[in-house]
């Protein structure tokens, strides 16, 4: 490119030459980064978000121990009590999930500038979320309470 610009020009200056994909990815790089910080950020976030879930049913699983020997030892069929605690466990999670839908269309306006292709207030981004969500707080509602509807009634009542 140099030497056909100096054939036709001598004088023209030449400065910085790059490609257009170079080009391209120092105009992309800013955004780029923090797509993958916001990414990351969020990741950090639904890890956090399961363990804290795990750990709320697993503790409550603790407390009821005795309830849940007691329940089996009078004829609760395992899967009795695994819906019971999942009920519990799904209704934290439901309220839960309002709430921050509710923050989250509240401040939608102050986030919609950093999603790319995607308005503020796509239903469908909510819709991916929440399902994102739900998901992983079934997972992590269910291992604990898995567990727990595996007890022999009789180690349970005599943990107490």
């Amino acid at each position: 490119v140099r030497a056909a610009v100096r054939a036709i020009d001598r004088d023209q200056p030449i400065g910085d030459i790059r490609t257009l994909d170079q080009r391209l990815a120092e105009a992309l790089a800013r955004p780029r980064l923090s797509a993958i910080l916001l990414a990351s950020f969020g990741g950090l976030a639904l890890i956090l978000a399961a363990v804290g879930i795990y750990s709320v049913v697993a503790q409550m699983v603790v407390r009821r121990t005795t309830e849940i020997g007691l329940r089996m030892a009078l004829g609760a069929d395992r899967g009795t009590i695994l819906s019971l605690l999942a009920k519990r466990g799904l209704t934290l999670v439901a309220i839960g999930i309002a709430a921050g839908l509710a923050l989250a269309f509240a401040l939608t306006r102050l986030i919609s500038k950093l999603l790319y292709g995607v308005g503020g207030g796509s239903v469908l981004t909510y819709a991916v979320v929440v399902g994102l969500l739900a998901a992983v707080a079934v997972a992590a509602i269910l291992w604990p309470a898995r567990r727990a509807s595996r007890l022999e009634p009789i180690i349970a009542l005599r943990q107490d």
